[in-house]
């Protein structure tokens, strides 16, 4: 699943979409035992557009970090949807994050002010990393601020990700999270969201991607700042399902219903608007389809 060609991937699966080549039906959540859910989400193509289908069954388990497991654990299923012949079977973790992060990176192209940088990463987890490679390769950024949870959080991410993104990316800690906020103007918010973990201030040109909180129940933007983004610049979502799931638009009280989605806006004309821009991503099982499209084309070029 390299940048390249998951981007792009994605984009054709947008486009089928709109085309109405692609069904993809809301996920479902599970709770399956106390703090751990079952997310389960289909998707397919019709004959005429690839005829391929994909189901990811992952399950989220938060306190799996004291477990020392990872937090997602699971499967994405690939057949031929008209026989329902098995094409592939993708590790659901590595999916989540690479097309999460594929998404996000074509988010920054269409709609941030500053798509090089500098970028401020809050969280130091699986998407992290991800989205650090995703920006820097896709997007051009070569300057990273990384905040964890502790100074120490964010040193260790540091030594971890500095082997794993291409040469001339600088990864520096953000011990001071305002000055980090005023000098970058792209900003990943990817944390468990059981907490508040952005308050802001913004610089007037920032792209914010908040990515970890995918529930109603999950919140990693305080309030009044989700409420600011709104009433001063813009938010796109990146399914239209995130009108109901986006814990941190549902809890600053956003009238989600006309928000335009990824797929919409880029459909549209570039058009350039001021302010700061908000993209509020929830996951959606048209971004696993677009992975299983790349994987077996990938596949079927061997």
């Amino acid at each position: 699943l390299p940048w390249g060609p998951l981007t792009a991937a994605i984009q054709t699966t947008l486009a089928d979409e709109a085309a109405g080549r692609v069904q993809a039906p809301e996920r479902w959540v599970l709770p399956v035992a106390p703090g751990t859910s079952w997310f389960l989400m289909p998707a397919w193509l019709a004959p005429e557009a690839g005829d391929l289908a994909a189901i990811k069954l992952i399950t989220y388990a938060a306190a799996n970090a004291q477990r020392g497991l990872p937090a997602i654990l699971g499967d994405v299923l690939v057949m031929r949807a008209s026989t329902g012949e098995r094409l592939a079977l993708l590790d659901g973790p590595t999916v989540t994050a690479r097309r999460t992060a594929a998404v996000s990176l074509l988010a920054v192209q269409r709609l941030a002010a500053q798509p090089a940088g500098p970028l401020l990463i809050i969280g130091t987890g699986v998407q992290a990393l991800s989205h650090l490679q995703a920006l820097s390769e896709g997007a051009g950024v070569r300057e990273v601020w990384v905040r964890g949870r502790t100074p120490q959080r964010s040193r260790d991410f540091i030594a971890q990700a500095q082997g794993q993104v291409r040469e001339g990316v600088v990864l520096q800690p953000a011990d001071d999270l305002d000055a980090a906020l005023q000098r970058c103007p792209l900003v990943v918010t990817a944390t468990p969201a059981a907490a508040p973990c952005l308050e802001g201030p913004l610089r007037s040109d920032a792209f914010v991607a908040a990515i970890g909180a995918c529930t109603p129940a999950m919140i990693e933007l305080a309030p009044p700042l989700t409420r600011q983004l709104a009433a001063t610049g813009r938010v796109v979502i990146d399914s239209a399902a995130a009108r109901h799931e986006a814990g941190d638009l549902l809890g600053a009280g956003i009238d989600t219903t006309g928000l335009p989605t990824l797929g919409e806006v880029l459909a549209g004309p570039a058009t350039a608007q001021g302010g700061a821009v908000l993209f509020k991503s929830c996951g959606a099982a048209l971004w696993d389809l677009a992975a299983a499209r790349c994987a077996v084309a990938a596949l079927n070029s061997r």
